[in-house]
């Protein structure tokens, strides 16, 4: 297929984290801030006036002094997002919002406070709690926390407009860069899509990590593009597969699961679109804030949900991908030390495969996987698995 014409131009966006797009906002006199969690309701902290990045280390390396301060036993994310904020790799943000869900990436945080990472003069740290369960108790807890811990410093620090009608428009820029990324979406439900997997986790990433707005006219383009883009002919992957699990913000991990014969067609992990990438709908007869908190509490697909509604939905979320998206397998995916999706590719592995027959390949990773030959050869031999059943449905073995 013809090279899309922006996708050079995202992967380097996504080699650092003050990136090309995050520089070019602070110098129109944004303010920018972090967040280290979906479960933080971005498109609060993208009032007008203020945009914001998911933090991520791209290119880690050792991650030496994070470990010392956190332990061998926390998961690589959160050690080598501690690593890169003392390194001063996030010296370019205004303040930073984490939830208080995931005690290891919270730790993170902490520490990058205690040891004074961040040099802005009006600097913040916010710590939201977060609910564990979808309903009525837990939204009134999140617009309560999202109003004390993002809108008040937002306002009271900055001079932000954190007014209901500030919080429409910041909807509104978000709806458009998420219509833009779920019609691009939509190719991958083709027979022979149009666009790999790899290309398109390297759209969604940058939409976390770089100021919407400033993407939007790259995504109509590369919308037209694909519109006419012609898919190779003849078959280039040989099993169709739904990746589901923790955080992949590294650009290696959908490139080695391509490069080992199977096409990543839908992304249910954080940093991926499903969810994620959904328009928020807004009505005119509540404000605004509460009807984003709700939004982000129930379309999220996050493990730390411990209501039963929640927990049977997920497996129910993941079935309903793999038939839209003609999947022909699912490969589980959790980072090493991930306590939440631990547990939950324990059994959601277990259940899809069981119960719902679908074929799994569940794996642990490190946070950035390189070139792993291990992991390559699981996901290259799960492949061949597809393709040995394939055959057997059809009485060719």
């Amino acid at each position: 297929m013809k090279d899309l014409k922006y996708l050079y131009y995202f992967e380097k966006l996504l080699d650092e984290a003050n990136n090309e797009l995050v520089r070019r906002a602070k110098e129109e006199g944004r303010i920018c801030i972090g967040s280290v969690c979906s479960l933080v309701p971005e498109v609060l902290l993208s009032l007008p006036g203020a945009f914001t990045v998911r933090l991520r280390a791209p290119r880690t390396g050792s991650i030496d002094m994070g470990t010392y301060y956190m332990t061998s036993f926390l998961c690589e994310y959160s050690r080598a997002l501690l690593e890169r904020a003392i390194e001063g790799g996030y010296q370019f943000l205004d303040g930073l919002v984490a939830p208080d869900a995931c005690s290891m990436i919270n730790r993170a945080v902490e520490n990058m406070e205690l040891l004074k990472t961040m040099p802005a003069e009006k600097f913040f740290y916010r710590y939201m709690e977060i609910p564990m369960k979808a309903d009525d108790n837990g939204l009134s807890v999140y617009v309560s926390e999202s109003r004390a811990k993002i809108l008040t410093p937002l306002r009271e620090v900055y001079g932000i407009d954190t007014s209901d009608e500030a919080v429409r428009k910041a909807v509104k820029v978000h709806n458009e860069i998420c219509d833009l990324i779920t019609r691009i979406g939509e190719f991958r439900k083709e027979e022979n899509p149009r666009i790999t997997g790899y290309e398109y986790h390297m759209i969604t990433l940058a939409s976390y990590v770089c100021p919407k707005d400033l993407l939007k006219d790259m995504l109509e383009e590369t919308l037209e593009e694909l519109e006419k883009r012609e898919p190779d002919s003849g078959k280039r992957f040989r099993a169709r597969v739904v990746v589901v699990g923790s955080e992949i913000d590294d650009v290696d991990m959908i490139r080695l699961i391509e490069e080992s014969g199977a096409l990543v067609v839908a992304d249910r992990f954080c940093f991926g679109a499903l969810p994620g990438r959904e328009v928020i709908l807004l009505n005119d007869s509540e404000d605004a804030l509460t009807q984003v908190c709700r939004h982000y509490m129930y379309a999220s697909e996050c493990a730390r949900y411990m209501n039963r509604e929640k927990i049977d939905g997920r497996r129910e979320y993941v079935d309903r991908l793999a038939k839209e998206y003609h999947a022909d397998g699912i490969i589980y995916e959790q980072m090493k030390f991930c306590d939440y999706w631990a547990y939950e590719r324990m059994v959601g592995s277990h259940v899809l495969r069981e119960e719902y027959g679908y074929p799994v390949l569940s794996i642990e990773r490190p946070y950035a996987i390189g070139s792993s030959g291990q992991i390559r050869t699981r996901v290259q031999a799960f492949v061949e698995s597809i393709e040995i059943k394939k055959l057997g449905k059809k009485g060719g073995i």
